[in-house]
């Protein structure tokens, strides 16, 4: 197994950064903006498609996004915004991270 990498200035910077990142969309925002399927949220956010019901129900038995979900949602968002900016190599580290180029 190699050596951990050690973390310098940069490095604890961005994970700070990181750590108080507010970034997230709620699906309501994400299923206005995009013509997307409960389905296809569900897909994104790695939940049960009764999940993602709960989340556009009203009353008791509605549920609530965690914060992991909103994520997922913004960030699904950000790629579908920006996908022909993102560079290739980029695109394929984030979708194949443990291939090598």
């Amino acid at each position: 197994m190699p050596k951990p990498r050690p973390l310098k200035t940069r490095e604890l910077r961005l994970i700070l950064l990181y750590s108080n990142w507010e970034f997230g969309m709620t699906p309501t925002q994400f299923y206005a903006k995009w013509a997307v399927s409960y389905e296809q949220i569900a897909t994104i956010c790695s939940r049960s498609d009764s999940t993602v019901r709960g989340w556009f129900r009203n009353g008791r038995n509605q549920r609530q996004p965690s914060r992991n979900d909103l994520r997922h949602l913004a960030l699904m968002d950000f790629l579908l915004e920006h996908y022909e900016e993102i560079p290739e190599q980029v695109l394929y580290l984030l979708c194949f991270p443990n291939s090598h180029l």
